[in-house]
């Protein structure tokens, strides 16, 4: 039966989504360090039982989720899946392709862009180098478990801890059967590197004597979308190498995510 906007029921309804909506809204914009229920609450307008009737609707439904330790609201997984099926009005590939191609003749490697479908990591894109040796360690529209991989783990990197757990307990059974060398361990080093330093460098698992270096990419509210790679011989990867291939993708990372801000305004202008 369909509610007519109305009657009193209707308005209630009505009502409830803009509440919703702007709690919401005061998530996304203080995500990465997440908001308290005080917070919320006093910033609303809206009454302490209120909000946290409304916040636990949410966190139910994945839409937000609390940190156990500090109690602060973040963005939860469905709203970041949801947030990558609204990307693709941006084309999120079409914006990193030229960067791509630019990370690829610069380093004279192969460059890889993975993002996210579900629990898996996804080769979304891919530039050929000069250099005359190839390192095709994913073919574009491969899936594999988002544990996996380097451009996968430096985007699981800019996840919450919780969300990173989940994510591996739901491809476990994929990854022993698949990838029997891996080593949750040693996932969590490359995680904490990640958001350490900026970047991580992996040995590839499929193939022998490739390593590939990766980084994440944050969209314009601080959700990551996507991870740039490059895979090259190991000897490519160390040294005065190391150094030229950190500065040209540190490079490129920091202009998509800045296209990525300037096209959130221009749609919203």
């Amino acid at each position: 039966m369909r509610t007519d906007p109305d009657t009193e029921e209707g308005r209630t309804g009505t009502q409830m989504v803009h509440r919703c909506a702007a709690l919401l809204k005061l998530i996304t914009a203080d995500n990465r360090k997440g908001l308290r229920l005080v917070e919320l609450y006093q910033a609303s307008g809206l009454t302490r039982p209120t909000t946290h009737r409304i916040l636990q609707a949410l966190v139910t439904e994945r839409i937000i989720r609390q940190d156990e330790k500090t109690k602060r609201y973040h963005l939860g997984s469905l709203a970041y899946e949801m947030g990558l099926a609204a990307a693709m009005s941006f084309d999120l590939r079409d914006v990193c392709h030229p960067f791509l191609e630019r990370v690829a003749a610069a380093t004279g490697d192969t460059a890889f862009l993975t993002i996210r479908s579900g629990f898996d990591g996804v080769c979304a894109g891919r530039a050929e180098g000069a250099y005359p040796i190839k390192a095709f360690v994913l073919d574009v529209g491969r899936h594999r478990p988002l544990n996996i991989g380097a451009g996968a783990v430096a985007l699981l990197s800019g996840l919450q801890d919780d969300e990173i757990e989940r994510i591996y307990q739901a491809n476990s059974k994929r990854i022993a059967r698949d990838y029997p060398t891996f080593n949750v361990k040693t996932m969590w080093e490359r995680v904490e590197h990640v958001r350490t330093k900026g970047y991580f460098i992996n040995e590839v698992l499929e193939v022998q004597d490739i390593r590939a270096l990766a980084m994440p990419i944050f969209g314009p509210h601080g959700a990551p979308v996507g991870g740039l790679s490059v895979s090259a011989l190991k000897k490519r990867l160390s040294g005065h190498y190391l150094r030229d291939k950190l500065q040209v993708m540190t490079e490129a990372v920091r202009e998509i995510e800045a296209k990525l801000k300037t096209d959130g305004r221009d749609e919203h202008a």
